[in-house]
């Protein structure tokens, strides 16, 4: 099921969501932050937009249960990586980028977690959680600043999704089938992209990469 069909549900799936309900958003935070098996990109979001819509009296325990469910999917990834996630971040990014991330750790720790923590989806924010993991961040001032950027995020979208949220649905209800072509496009465009990065632009910038630190490695002098 894609994100934008949500829209043009019966009303029977619609009582089905409302049933979901908070702890429904703390089940899907906790897999929205998963290294291996992840909720579909934007779904956390989709369903405080809709919860708070149906109920907009309820926004701030919608906000509350996805911010509590994103913590805890983050912080259970964070110390998996703790533990030995170094190999697993380098596998799911490429090692050239996983050494990227943790430089950039090393620098600014605090605004790569709450800034990161702020991004919409695509921002791959799993490997930031990793990445804080494997750098031994402190756990304190890992979760207080996951906590307030998750907390800015879905208090914000809750409250302006309470509000705006019924016009969305009408409106999406109407030009379901144009937006569902308009999404179906984006998809396929961002799908062979991620074909040509990783089958061509990657393997590539890797190869570069080697052959440079080979030859910085190499004396001063000598052939190879």
């Amino acid at each position: 099921m894609n994100v934008l069909s949500l829209f043009a549900l019966p009303d029977s799936v619609w009582e089905w969501i409302h049933r979901l309900g908070g702890p429904g958003l703390i089940l899907l935070g906790i897999a929205d932050n998963a290294p291996f098996i992840s909720a579909p990109a934007g779904s956390v979001d989709l369903f405080v937009i809709l919860l708070s819509a149906h109920r907009y009296e309820w926004w701030f325990y919608y906000a509350f249960m996805a911010t509590a469910g994103e913590v805890v999917g983050g912080y259970l990834t964070y110390r998996m990586a703790q533990k030995g996630g170094r190999e697993t971040l380098e596998r799911k990014v490429g090692k050239p980028r996983a050494e990227k991330t943790y430089k950039y750790f090393e620098k600014h720790g605090r605004l790569a977690v709450f800034t990161g923590s702020l991004l919409p989806p695509p921002f791959p924010f799993t490997s930031v959680l990793m990445a804080a993991g494997v750098m031994q961040y402190p756990s304190k001032k890992f979760l207080s600043e996951l906590t307030a950027g998750r907390g800015l995020r879905f208090f914000a979208v809750a409250y302006f999704g309470g509000i705006y949220g019924p016009q969305m649905i009408r409106f999406f209800s109407q030009y379901y089938r144009p937006a569902l072509y308009v999404l179906i496009a984006l998809a396929v465009t961002s799908g062979i992209g991620a074909l040509v990065y990783f089958k061509w632009y990657r393997p590539r910038a890797q190869q570069k990469e080697g052959a440079i630190n080979a030859a910085a490695e190499t004396p001063r002098g000598k052939l190879p």
